[in-house]
């Protein structure tokens, strides 16, 4: 969509959206410097250096200790320099940044120069290793302070507080307490805390798929997907609607950011949705809808996804697995919606200016080449790490097929240069989340607290996930997904396995319902982003993001309240995994019509109501509601269909 013909004012509140909803993206990511000259420079190369130094990690043996170590020095490092500590800083690295940086690296140098004497005396450490440890425990939490605001530290602080106050506590909450000395130790000088999972999965994963990402970006990629979603829809009413669901599964599988997403598909698309009718709060809905499924799509999916493989100690391969049903779902959901959405608008049928489908995909269809090499060699039996680093070299390669694509030298410094730095403040968030993880694994925090909620719910399985739906939801409105999905997988996930539901069918349950915080205030960046693009109201929006989103709210119920219903996971037997999801399938249609408010007309109350009904029925995967809601759901539409066609007549 140029903006060639737009009169000069209407482009420049394009462009003041364009920059508003990019502030929601550095609210996600932070917000970087604005640097110039040989500083910038000298900066992108120790970026892509980082990102090098990963990549060789991937194909070459680096002990679990140093490459964790040499991780969490160069990204929170690096993150002092890039991030400021304040907006009005940014134009500068300040005195102070250079300082935390190298501390920083100092505190990590401290640790690895010998590590194995120092995990043998975590227990008893020494006063400088307290020193070191303490000081690299605070510069964790300013870094995470810079990337994300301030309430994931304050979260942090009241984890640690609790380490300390254990003998004053009340039951069941108390325990023995534990010293500086030794919290330090546990922290910083074990496997357990700040070098844990979280930075373990961040420094073998999330990085390689990060910059994996951002080759593909610099290929023309990102641009190509949008533009072949748009090509396939052709022109109808619905034409741009489908666009944004289908390209944001394509845009969003490589990035695995919802905000990202949003505003780059809200940036082209919403002008096409404004012209079928959509109005602003109903297109930011969609757009935001779209960007959660960023979070959701394999084959890359969220952070926190590759934290589910490391926790259950299962392949990546499995969590894509476990996804595709869910995935599938919810976009089934989206498209139904949309298909609504034309005849509730009414708009006109939009031709969308773009070459044909078969030419897009002759010219550029190679970019897909690299998504399917990662799955694929997963499959054969590559660990992810060697998957996605020859994923991202036959990217690399493959771009040069067309020479306006080709990734040269400068253009491929700065593509690991922005895959280092999409990283910094994930690797952050991670470390945090390793000292929480820490305290838990020190107390015993996450047991007392799963028989905290099992004795509210009364040992109940629906009231069990009922409460820990609520639980995810309430920590991931003040903190990040991947952080939201550390402190429940630890804090809650015993609970659910201690009523019967399987581990990781719990561990995406809590995925789930850490991912869909995207969308609810007031964190809810994707759909404040779309509201900035689209100039609607930022809470209309969010609430119209919940409306598409809905069957995405109820479908982590459907394998948790049956056994049958981890057949939406591929666990169990062909023939149920069959049964479970077609009656899902069925299900997630019905609330998206009860939904929409609208099939063939506008629904009655009743109508809409025995359609919600029925789909939270068929949600139960047990024989009696799966009949009941059926039957409701076909009773609702004959009434409907017949309703409709007696005002056709009148």
């Amino acid at each position: 969509m140029s903006s060639r013909g737009i009169e000069p004012g209407a482009a420049a509140v394009e462009a003041e959206r364009l920059a508003e909803a990019e502030r929601f993206v550095e609210q996600e990511d932070g917000a970087a410097n604005r640097l110039r000259g040989p500083l910038a420079t000298g900066l992108t190369v120790a970026l892509a250096g980082t990102s090098l130094f990963h990549l060789y990690a991937a194909v070459d043996i680096v002990s679990a200790p140093w490459l964790r170590g040499v991780h969490v020095a160069l990204m929170v490092g690096l993150l002092f320099l890039t991030l400021p500590a304040a907006a009005r800083f940014r134009d500068r690295v300040m005195p102070w940044d250079w300082l935390l940086a190298g501390l920083t690296v100092g505190c990590i140098v401290w640790f690895l120069r010998d590590w194995d004497a120092a995990a043998d005396r975590a227990i008893e450490p020494e006063i400088w290793d307290v020193v070191a440890g303490t000081v690299l425990m605070l510069l964790v939490l300013e870094a995470v302070r810079r990337t994300s605001g301030w309430v994931l530290p304050i979260v942090v602080a009241a984890f640690v507080a609790y380490a300390f106050a254990g003998p004053w506590l009340p039951p069941p909450w108390t325990h023995r307490g534990y010293p500086l000395d030794r919290l330090v130790g546990h922290m910083t000088m074990t496997m357990e805390g700040i070098f844990g999972a979280p930075i373990d999965v961040c420094a073998t994963l999330i990085v390689l798929f990060t910059v994996y990402g951002a080759v593909l970006q610099a290929s023309g990629a990102g641009k190509f997907f949008i533009d072949f979603a748009l090509a396939v829809m052709g022109r109808s009413r619905a034409a741009p609607g489908r666009a944004v669901v289908l390209g944001s599964f394509l845009l969003g599988g490589p990035s695995g950011s919802g905000v990202a997403t949003t505003v780059t598909l809200g940036s082209v698309a919403y002008p096409l949705l404004s012209r079928a009718g959509y109005t602003k709060e109903a297109a930011g809905g969609l757009l935001a809808a779209g960007g959660l499924g960023a979070i959701l799509s394999p084959p890359v999916l969220g952070a926190a996804a590759f934290l589910i493989a490391e926790f259950l100690k299962i392949s990546y391969l499995d969590v894509i697995r476990m996804a595709a049903i869910p995935t599938i779902l919810f976009y089934a959901s989206l498209f139904v919606m949309v298909e609504l959405d034309s005849r509730r608008f009414r708009g006109d049928a939009v031709a969308i200016e773009s070459p044909g489908a078969w030419l897009l995909a002759k010219r550029h269809g190679y970019h897909f080449l690299s998504l399917i090499t990662v799955v694929v060699f997963m499959i054969v039996g590559f660990s992810p790490m060697m998957s996605v680093f020859w994923a991202t070299v036959l990217a690399v390669l493959t771009s040069w097929i067309r020479r306006d694509t080709a990734i040269g030298p400068v253009r491929l410094v700065g593509a690991l240069a922005d895959g280092a730095k999409g990283v910094l403040g994930v690797a952050a968030t991670c470390a945090a989340a390793g000292i929480i993880v820490g305290v838990v694994t020190l107390t015993g925090l996450g047991l007392k607290f799963s028989g905290i909620v099992i004795d509210y719910a009364g040992g109940n399985l629906a009231l069990t996930a009922l409460y820990t739906a609520l639980l995810v939801w309430i920590v991931g409105l003040a903190v990040p997904v991947t952080a939201s999905y550390i402190i429940c997988a630890v804090v809650a996930a015993p609970a659910l396995t201690q009523v019967g539901v399987p581990d990781f069918a719990a561990h995406m349950f809590i995925f789930y319902y850490a991912v869909l915080s995207e969308v609810s205030p007031p964190t809810a960046l994707s759909p404040f982003a779309a509201a900035a693009i689209t100039g609607g109201d930022p809470y209309r929006t969010t609430l119209s993001s919940w409306k598409y989103t809905l069957p995405a709210f109820v479908t982590p119920f459907m394998f948790v309240l049956s056994p049958d219903g981890v057949g939406l996971l591929l666990a169990g037997s062909m023939s149920n995994m069959v049964v479970v999801t077609s009656t899902a399938l069925v299900g997630i249609v019905a609330l998206a019509i009860g939904a929409q408010g609208w099939l063939v007309v506008r629904l009655g109350l009743m109508e809409r109501a025995a359609f919600v009904l029925a789909g939270l029925l068929l949600a139960w995967s047990a024989a009696w509601s799966d009949m009941t809601g059926f039957a409701l759901a076909v009773l609702a539409t004959g009434t409907h269909v017949v309703r409709s066609r007696g005002l056709a007549r009148h």
